[in-house]
C-alpha cells in the first residue's frame, strides 16, 4: 500500500504534510506502527504508523517516517496489520443506569417468562426477606414462546409472585419504557385494582380490572419512585461507594468494547456533581458528553453552572439537555404515533412528556447555549421536535450551528425527513436497534409503515444529515461491532434482511461512530478523525471491518482501546 508523506505536529505549530522527521526529533510517548490506520480525515485517509505525545496526535506516516519518534522511553505497538481507527464514541446511553445494570439481573437473554422467574427464585434465595430483586432488559417479542396466561402477549403477575412473596421485584423492559412487578412492589408503590391510569401510561389489566404487574411509561413512576425510597435509606457514603462503584463497571465494560468518549443523554444534578468532582481527582475512566435531565422549573437558575466544557483534561462535558423522553417505545407500544399501532389499534402512543415542557426545555436551551437532545421515537414525536425546534430557530436568527437532536429517530415521516438537513437537526440512532426490532416492528407498524418509515438510516443519510450511531446501553449491550454490523448488514437472527435499501455503506458506518458523533457533541476540532493535533484517542480492533467479508464482522474482537496517548485496555 501507497501512504502519504508524514503529517507532523511542531513544537511550536501545527504545520502541513512535509515528508518526514529527522534527527533531533522529540521522541514521542507512544508508536503504533505496522498496521493499517484508518484516519477517517479526508486530507490523509491511510496511514502505517502513528505517534502520540502528550494526549495528542502528533504524527501519521509510514513506519520509516515515524521511525525517528522512537525514543528509549517511547512505547512502541506493533500493530502487526490491525485495524486502528479513531476512538469509538458512544452516541447515545444512560451512564449511571448502565453502571447499575452491570449489577443487576440481566435479563436480556432469558428465553421465555419461566426463565426470567427461575432467575428472580435464584435470587430471593440470596437475599434477606424486604429486599428488592432489580433486573432488566426483557422483551416479550424476543421469548421463545408467549407465556400462559397473557395479556396482549404479557403475563400476569402471580408466577412472580409466587416465588418472591416478601421481596419487592422489580423488572424493567430493554427499553426501559415499562416496568413489570410482582405483588409486593405494587403494594410498596400503593397501586391497586382501585388505580386510576395517568393521562400517559397504563397499568395493564386482565379482563377482571386486576392489575397483571405491566405498567407502561407512565403508570411507572409510582413504583420507580417505591425503589428509590428504598435505596435512598443508605447512608450518604453508602450511596456514593454506589455511585463511584456504578462509574467504574460501566468503564471497564465500555474500555473492553473499544469505546472511548460516551453520551450521556439525560442525568441529575447529583450525578453531574459526582462526576465533576471525579474530574477533580483525575478518575473519570473515559470522556464523558453529559446531558440534564432535570424539569425546566429546576434548570432555570442553574444552567450557566452547570455548564462545562472539555472540563478535567477534556473528560467531561456538560452542555446539553436530554433525554427529555416525548414518548415512549415501540417495544411497549409507548412511542408516539401519528396512526395507530397495527397491533394494538386502540392506541396511537403516548406524550409521555407534555410538549409544553419540552417548549420550556427549548426556550432554556437557546437562552444559555444548551443542546437539546430529546426522544422522539415515533413520527409523531419527531414532527412535534422539530415543530419546536424550528420555531426557536425562527424566533432566534442569531443563533446559529446549535445541532439540536432527536434521539432514536426511529419512525420518520417522508415529509419530515428532509426536516433534519434543512434545519441542522442530528438524528440519533442505534444501528443494532434494526436488528433487535426487526423481527418484531412489522407488527406494530404494519409492512408499508415500516418500509416507509422505519429505521430509514440510509435515507437519512442521503438526505443530507448527519446521522449518529450508538447502542443506548444499558437497553442494549454496548457493542459497537454488532451495531457497525447491522448497520450495514442488516440482518436479522433468522438471517433474512431487514429493509436492505437502508443499509449504511461502511464507511458511512465508522463515520456515525467517530467524526459525526463528535460533530453531535461540537468536538470535531478534538476527535473523531485520526488528525495531528487531536486527541490520541484510537481504538484497535483484530479484523478490517471496512473490507472483511460480512460473515466474519461480528468475529471482530478489540485488542486496544487508548485514550489521550494512554492504553486503557490491552486484550490478553
Amino acid at each position: 500500500m501507497k501512504y502519504q508523506g508524514i503529517c507532523v505536529l511542531s513544537i511550536l505549530a501545527l504545520t502541513a504534510c512535509t515528508g518526514g522527521g529527522g534527527n533531533g526529533t522529540e521522541p514521542a510517548d507512544l508508536v503504533l506502527r505496522g498496521g493499517k490506520i484508518v484516519t477517517v480525515d479526508a486530507s490523509m485517509p491511510e496511514a502505517q504508523a502513528l505517534a502520540a505525545r502528550g494526549d495528542r496526535i502528533v504524527a501519521l506516516g509510514t513506519d520509516e517516517e515515524i521511525e525517528a519518534y522512537i525514543g528509549e522511553g517511547t512505547r512502541v505497538i506493533d500493530l502487526d496489520g490491525q485495524l486502528a481507527i479513531p476512538g469509538l464514541i458512544e452516541g447515545h446511553g444512560h451512564w449511571m443506569s448502565y453502571g447499575a445494570s452491570l449489577t443487576e439481573l440481566d435479563l436480556r437473554h432469558a428465553k421465555d417468562w419461566d426463565h426470567i422467574v427461575s432467575m428472580v427464585e435464584e435470587a430471593v434465595s440470596e437475599v434477606e426477606p424486604g429486599e428488592w430483586i432489580v433486573g432488566r432488559g426483557w422483551h416479550q417479542d424476543k421469548w421463545e414462546k408467549r407465556p400462559t396466561p397473557n395479556i396482549e402477549g404479557l403475563p400476569t403477575h402471580d408466577s412472580l409472585s409466587a416465588v418472591s412473596p416478601e421481596n419487592p421485584v422489580f423488572l424493567s423492559h430493554t427499553s426501559g419504557h415499562g416496568v413489570f412487578v410482582n405483588a409486593k412492589a405494587m403494594e410498596a408503590a400503593g397501586i391497586t385494582r382501585d388505580s386510576k391510569d395517568p393521562s400517559r401510561g397504563e397499568i395493564v389489566r386482565d379482563a377482571d380490572g386486576n392489575a397483571i404487574g405491566m405498567l407502561r411509561e407512565g403508570s411507572a413512576e409510582p413504583a420507580r419512585q417505591a425503589l428509590a425510597d428504598y435505596q435512598a435509606q443508605r447512608t450518604p457514603e453508602e450511596i456514593d461507594r454506589a455511585s463511584r462503584h456504578h462509574v467504574a463497571l460501566a468503564a471497564e465494560d465500555a474500555l473492553k468494547n473499544g469505546i472511548t468518549s460516551f453520551h450521556d443523554m439525560g442525568s441529575s444534578f447529583e450525578t453531574l456533581d459526582l462526576l465533576k468532582t471525579m474530574a477533580d481527582e483525575g478518575n473519570l475512566p473515559l470522556r464523558l458528553y453529559m446531558a440534564i435531565q432535570e424539569t425546566a422549573e429546576d434548570m432555570k437558575d442553574k444552567l450557566d453552572d452547570y455548564r462545562l466544557i472539555g472540563y478535567g483534561n477534556g473528560y467531561l462535558t456538560i452542555r446539553t439537555i436530554g433525554e427529555k423522553v416525548l414518548d415512549g417505545a415501540l417495544g411497549t407500544h409507548g412511542g408516539w404515533l401519528l396512526e395507530p399501532y397495527t397491533d394494538l389499534p386502540r392506541s396511537s402512543g403516548f406524550e409521555v412528556t407534555p410538549v409544553s415542557e419540552i417548549e420550556a426545555s427549548a426556550a432554556l436551551a437557546i437562552e444559555h447555549d444548551y443542546q437539546m437532545a430529546i426522544q422522539g421515537i415515533g413520527d409523531r414525536a419527531a414532527r412535534e421536535l422539530f415543530n419546536i425546534y424550528e420555531r426557536e430557530f425562527e424566533n432566534h436568527p442569531e443563533k446559529a450551528d446549535l445541532r439540536w437532536r432527536i434521539e432514536h429517530a426511529q419512525v420518520i415521516h417522508p415529509d419530515d425527513l428532509p426536516r433534519f438537513a434543512e434545519l441542522g437537526v442530528i438524528p440519533g440512532i442505534q444501528g443494532i436497534f434494526a436488528c433487535s426490532d426487526g423481527p418484531w416492528v412489522d407488527e406494530r407498524l404494519g409492512d408499508e409503515r415500516t418500509r416507509e418509515r422505519g429505521y430509514i438510516w440510509r435515507s437519512m443519510i442521503d438526505s443530507g444529515a448527519v446521522v449518529q450511531n450508538g447502542t443506548d446501553p444499558p437497553v442494549e449491550e454496548i457493542d459497537p461491532i454488532a451495531s457497525f454490523d447491522c448497520s450495514v448488514t442488516r440482518r436479522l437472527p433468522d438471517g433474512s434482511i431487514f429493509n436492505a435499501d437502508q443499509a449504511m455503506t461502511r464507511m458511512q458506518a465508522l463515520e456515525s461512530y467517530t467524526i459525526n458523533n463528535a460533530h453531535a457533541a461540537f468536538e470535531e476540532d478534538v476527535k473523531g478523525t485520526l488528525t495531528v493535533g487531536k486527541y490520541a484517542d484510537i481504538t484497535v480492533l483484530s479484523k478490517d471491518i471496512l473490507t472483511i467479508p460480512d460473515d466474519e464482522i461480528r468475529d471482530t474482537e478489540v485488542v486496544y482501546t487508548i485514550i489521550g496517548g494512554e492504553v486503557k485496555y490491552e486484550a490478553r
